[in-house]
This record gives structure tokens, sequence and C-alpha cells, in this order.
């Protein structure tokens, strides 16, 4: 006779015992998961909101810096002043604009179509590239996930972008980009780039100084504006292409 705390198997039989705790285990982890990634996004959301009114005292990029900086036993000084974009030069507005995202007006925070070339080319040499990232990902890049280079860095970026568009203007993402990316060593933001490299205000940099300011971003730890000659003069080329 069966016994009746036992499930009945048709085939055999016999009773077999369903590893309730088991499955209530992974169920909890499942549950706990879900809800530590909830609770992440809920976060970004709440901080991307508070960037409507109020600038970012740090970003993970400047914190990844200083940490590796103490690790590697070495000394570390930050240059980071926050300024609003009518004190930034409307020439490396539209530089960075003309290197970094020429579409950045009419796109929705992603440039699908450079994004799928990008990443044809990257599956083909088994790299993860930099290339076709838009100022609004590059923001969420350096305000939220540091600069390590992963597929899963890639989709976590990739689903708070529309949280940024959705909450900001694009003339305050482009003002929060402006002021917290990296112009050198420990150099962050368009204020601290400009007395940093030209010693004047960001308000006062030339057209030229403004391009090769831009040349730097894509590798601020190893380019200086001096010697970006070519790419400079590149940048000014599209800015003249795109009436500016």
């Amino acid at each position: 006779m069966r016994s009746p705390h036992l499930p009945f198997d048709g085939r055999s039989g016999l009773s077999k015992a369903v590893p309730k705790k088991k499955r209530g285990l992974f169920g909890t982890i499942v549950l706990v998961i879900v809800g530590l990634i909830f609770l992440a996004y809920f976060c970004c959301a709440v901080l991307i909101f508070t960037l409507r009114s109020y600038d970012p005292p740090t970003t993970a990029v400047q914190i990844q810096r200083q940490v590796g900086a103490v690790f590697a036993k070495r000394p570390y000084s930050m240059q980071y002043r926050y300024v609003p974009l009518n004190r930034i030069a409307p020439d490396l507005q539209y530089a960075v604009i003309a290197a970094e995202d020429g579409r950045f007006f009419v796109h929705n925070g992603v440039a699908w179509e450079e994004m799928r070339k990008v990443v044809k080319t990257d599956m083909a040499k088994h790299t993860i590239g930099r290339g076709a990232s838009t100022i609004t990902q590059q923001l969420v890049k350096n305000l939220f996930l540091g600069t390590e280079r992963s597929m899963i860095r890639k989709g976590i970026e990739f689903t708070i972008v529309p949280l940024a568009e959705w909450m900001l203007t694009k003339n305050r993402i482009l003002e929060l980009y402006l002021n917290v990316i990296e112009w050198g060593p420990g150099v962050f933001g368009a204020e601290a780039a400009s007395e940093h490299w030209y010693h004047v205000s960001a308000s006062e940099l030339k057209r030229d100084q403004a391009s090769r300011l831009a040349a730097i971003i894509p590798n601020p730890l190893k380019r200086v504006p001096a010697a970006e000659n070519e790419y400079s003069e590149e940048i000014q080329r599209r800015m003249k292409t795109m009436g500016w």
C-alpha cells in the first residue's frame, strides 16, 4: 500500500518524493537576483531623474581611476569642475558632436546602423571595440559603468540609455557628457581640460583648440591635443559640412 504522503508514479507503481526544498531554494535565488536587478535599475532611474536638476559630484570612471591609483600605490590628483552648457564654447560642443556622434540630435540614444557594422567587425576580430557608441551611451558608461569592456557591460548600457533619453533633454545630456568625460590623466570635464591643456576657461576656447580637444576623447590617457593634427582637421571638416 503506497504512502499517502508521496505522489504515485503510474509507470513504476512506486512513489517518488519531490525535492521541494531544492525547488524552493532555486526559486528564492531567482527571486533575489531579479529583485537585485530591479533595485539596481530603479536606483539608476532615480539618479538619472535627479540629474535633471543636480550636477553629478562624481562618476564611476572617476571612482575607478582613484581606486586604481590606490591599488597601484601611485599618487593621483583629479581636476573636475562642473560648468553649465552656456559656459562651454559652442565650437567645443560642435567639435565633440562632429567627432563622436554626428546624429546626436536625431537618434534615440543608439545609432543602430553603425552599431550593426561595429558588432559585425568585432565578431570577425573576436574583440569588443569602442566605435558607434553615441554620446548618450558614453554618458551612461561614464556615470554608472566605468571603462571595462565586456558584452555584459554593453548590455546593461543598452538598457539604461532609454531611461536617460526619456528623462533628460538632449542639451542636458550634452552638458553632462562634456562635464564628466575624461580629457587626460585626472582631467575630467571641459573646464578642467581647457585649463589643463590651454590655460583658458572652456568658454574661451578657439576653434582649433576645440577640435584638438575633441580629437583626444577616444584615448584621453595617451593622446595629447598638440599631436592631433590630422584628426583635428578632419573634425573641422565635419563641422563645416554640418553647418558649424
